[in-house]
């Protein structure tokens, strides 16, 4: 006996001091084996370090809960409670496996306040519990078989890798319930599920009445919400007829962690997590306004959050009670005004001569776009297209709506229409209302004269856009080379064929359109908003004169650079035709390559390769980051350069001069290999061509600092006194070879000479640049003129605007 309360005393010591001493430390694992415990102060945490199981306190609470909730993350983010209802009052709460199978979750006295009430295993089994990567906590047998799951028994948070499930048979369902208050998890007054009809669609309900329903699924998106397809790519839903149960599951498609969290107040919030600034971003939230709210406008009402008031009857409907609607008070719905032809022709009353509402004329359909459609609809199984969906409900005098959607057929609404909102954004369904012929007369007629109308002029307008095309034919032609803005753009979703630019060199743009199309993939806005985050500015790499730079990131890992035309920039529509159009007919190793675009609505996007070292000019006005720059990297910055306008004005199927090489336009990848960018300047010019002129100064503007605007008198000066190495930066003194500096100085004094013939073309330099001791010509005082040819006179002297040389950078003689 004595022994055996030594024995008992030896191990309540030795746990005390174990539990003592690990209570402010996480274990070295996920796991917890039978027999072993956590107190508070000690977390287990996930293998690759994204969960952590542990106690903490919400809010400004003090009360203590055992939970799982986000490693390392700026924002308390707690995805599972387990006793939400019966807090810890101190740091005394350990959670404890036990040799059944069973966590037990005690406080200091020993008191059980929560329990995963798993069956009891078969003696000897070896069990463990493990919080996983994905968020759930598993207790799980050695041969894997799982035998409880905190995903099976949610709280406020769905994850990826969870279901919401409805078994119809049972009566049963997963139900996510809202915390009380941001400080209070236990259960508050708001839950989210699948309905217990089996319409496949979510609600939010408030107690026992609904409070939001997401409409129900078309394959793609749910069909009631305003929620960008692109969040919604990992959903699935799986239909078990034999057990009449059904679930969906959601599968994340890239590595951002995203959550659905249901709020105290009843807003369900989708949010994804920044991975810079380690916190949430909302990228969408339901209900966000008053007509996404259940039923606002009750019986055949429709909520539009764009008019005043919100609530107004359907066509052929009116107030139940009109002083009691026209007041705001919209609870008692609204009435049709007359009855529908079938309903008098199966009155008993039918023969009446005082019925009135028909009036000869059959029921029809009236045509509700882009609306969420009602609640309670009835999917027809047997009808296969839009049509038999009319006819049938057309023939159905219960049937008093219908609607077809794109993956999910035809639906059909009985006596109420509840629930209808019309979306501000042109999303949602076709909603046809059935009503009475007499409703739809007036009408008619209007449409008709409408119709007549319309024809007639735009008959007239033919006839005159013939008359003028006959006499203008010429303006015509040049008018459609420069191309409609928007018709152009629209056109690009198709194929870069139909794209049309506002070349002057209209036959070597045919000539470059030979062959195969030129297709570029295209990304959608919601790709490219969660690859950037949103667009967040923690992303952003740069900005130009035609829009800002972000940095994104694909499914699937890839790295990029994406190029927003800013929708205030008009001067940038024709830059980005004309970039968009070029660079995807280039391929270089030392020109940035284009990996695609997006066009949608106001949204003018191009997608790069990303270039880990940013532009050249991040380094050379840098002065922490020009030491990394010596010499040998320069020089082949130097030569890469040159190779790509070799490329461009003599080797690539289009000839094409750049217009507006700068420092900021040289991109650099992680090898500090140089990548010409921005083509949105460009111009073709023809294989049979020597030098160009521009209608237009284009280039980058520039302040006049006066120690940077004479730079090339000043290095003409040193070059003439034979004291060229003093340009020579202090920085690369070590690593220069002053052969090679002094041949790049001599080559650049070359390019930049007065006369075009005395300029070397580009295939020139660069052999001039790979050469030992190539054979050069001396370079001529530069004297800051330009010397006009026949044609450059004549150009100038059409031109209206003035220019300097000074305030921007303009290229008059190109194509060497």
């Amino acid at each position: 006996m004595n022994s055996t309360k030594r024995t008992h005393l030896l191990s309540s010591l030795l746990i005390f001091i174990n539990t003592t001493v690990l209570s402010r430390f996480s274990l070295a694992n996920d796991t917890l084996t039978q027999g072993q415990s956590i107190k508070d102060g000690q977390t287990l945490l996930s293998s690759s370090k994204i969960f952590d199981l542990g106690f903490f306190s919400p809010g400004n609470s003090t009360s203590r809960y055992l939970g799982v909730y986000y490693h390392n993350i700026s924002t308390q983010s707690v995805v599972w409670v387990a006793n939400r209802g019966t807090p810890i009052t101190n740091s005394g709460g350990i959670l404890t496996l036990t040799s059944s199978g069973n966590l037990l979750l005690l406080n200091d006295q020993g008191n059980l306040l929560w329990s995963t009430k798993s069956n009891p295993i078969v003696s000897n089994t070896s069990v463990t519990a493990r919080i996983l990567d994905s968020g759930e906590l598993v207790i799980g047998s050695g041969d894997g078989t799982v035998i409880w799951s905190s995903f099976d028994h949610p709280t406020d948070t769905f994850l990826p890798g969870m279901k919401v499930s409805l078994d119809r048979k049972t009566g049963t369902r997963t139900v996510f319930r809202a915390w009380k208050s941001p400080n209070d998890p236990s259960k508050g007054k708001y839950s989210l599920g699948l309905d217990l009809s089996g319409s496949g669609q979510i609600f939010i309900w408030k107690g026992r009445r609904p409070r939001w329903r997401s409409g129900q699924w078309d394959g793609t998106r749910f069909i009631g919400s305003t929620m960008r397809p692109l969040y919604l790519y990992g959903f699935k839903p799986i239909v078990d007829n034999s057990q009449n149960s059904m679930y969906f599951t959601f599968t994340q498609f890239n590595s951002t962690p995203l959550r659905f969290v249901l709020q105290w107040d009843g807003v369900e919030n989708t949010s994804i997590l920044v991975e810079q600034t380690k916190d949430w971003r909302s990228v969408w939230v339901q209900p966000v306004n008053e007509c996404e709210t259940y039923g606002k406008c009750r019986d055949y009402g429709i909520c539009s959050s764009d008019r005043v008031p919100i609530c107004s009857c359907l066509r052929g409907f009116e107030p139940r009670f009109s002083e009691e609607y026209n007041s705001g008070n919209w609870s008692g719905g609204c009435v049709r005004k007359n009855p529908l032809q079938c309903e008098l022709v199966n009155s008993t009353n039918r023969s009446n001569k005082n019925i009135t509402g028909g009036n000869g004329q059959g029921d029809g359909f009236y045509k509700l776009q882009a609306v969420k459609v009602p609640d309670l609809a009835d999917w027809q199984s047997t009808v296969v297209n839009g049509e038999d969906c009319r006819s049938s409900c057309l023939k159905n005098c219960s049937c008093k709506a219908y609607s077809y959607v794109s993956g999910i057929g035809c639906l059909f609404w009985g006596p109420n229409l509840i629930d209808i909102y019309q979306f501000p954004q042109g999303s949602g369904s076709d909603l046809y209302i059935k009503v009475a012929g007499s409703e739809l007369g007036h009408k008619s007629k209007i449409w008709r004269t409408i119709v007549i109308i319309c024809a007639s002029g735009i008959s007239l307008l033919i006839i005159c856009c013939i008359l003028l095309c006959w006499k203008f034919n010429a303006q015509i032609k040049g008018w459609l080379k420069k191309g409609d803005k928007q018709s152009s753009q629209a056109g690009s979703l198709r194929s870069m064929r139909e794209v049309r630019l506002g070349f002057s060199g209209q036959a070597e743009l045919e000539e470059g359109r030979e062959g195969k199309d030129t297709e570029l993939p295209l990304f959608s806005f919601d790709t490219i908003a969660i690859a950037t985050s949103n667009f967040d500015s923690v992303n952003k790499l740069g900005e130009g004169g035609f829009g800002d730079v972000y940095k994104g990131k694909l499914p699937g890992g890839r790295e990029v650079a994406v190029k927003r035309l800013s929708r205030s920039s008009g001067q940038g529509q024709e830059e980005f035709k004309n970039e968009m159009i070029l660079i995807a007919k280039l391929q270089h190793r030392n020109l940035v390559r284009l990996l695609g675009c997006c066009i949608q609505e106001e949204e003018k996007m191009l997608i790069y390769e990303y270039m880990p070292n940013k532009s050249l000019d991040a380094f050379l006005f840098d002065p922490t980051r020009q030491p990394s720059l010596d010499w040998s990297k320069r020089f082949n910055i130097i030569e890469g350069i040159a190779r790509g306008l070799v490329y461009l004005h003599r080797d690539s199927r289009l000839r094409i001069v750049h217009r507006d090489l700068k420092a900021s336009n040289i991109l650099l990848d992680e090898d500090m290999n140089p990548k010409i960018s921005d083509f949105g300047m460009a111009r073709i010019f023809g294989s049979d061509q020597n030098q160009l002129n521009t209608n237009r100064v284009v280039g980058t503007l520039f302040h006049k600092i006066p120690n940077i605007v004479n730079i090339v008198g000043f290095a003409w000066k040193l070059w003439e006194k034979d004291r060229a190495t003093e340009m020579i930066d202090p920085i690369i003194i070590d690593s220069h070879s002053v052969p090679q500096v002094l041949r790049c100085i001599q080559i650049a004094l070359l390019c930049i000479q007065d006369r075009a013939n005395d300029r070397p073309d580009m295939p020139s330099v660069v052999l001039a640049l790979g050469s030992e001791n190539p054979v050069l010509p001396m370079p001529k005082p530069p004297l800051f003129t330009m010397e006009e040819s026949p044609n450059e006179t004549l150009a100038m002297a059409n031109r209206n605007e003035s220019y300097s040389v000074n305030d921007v950078t303009i290229t008059e003689i190109l194509g060497r």
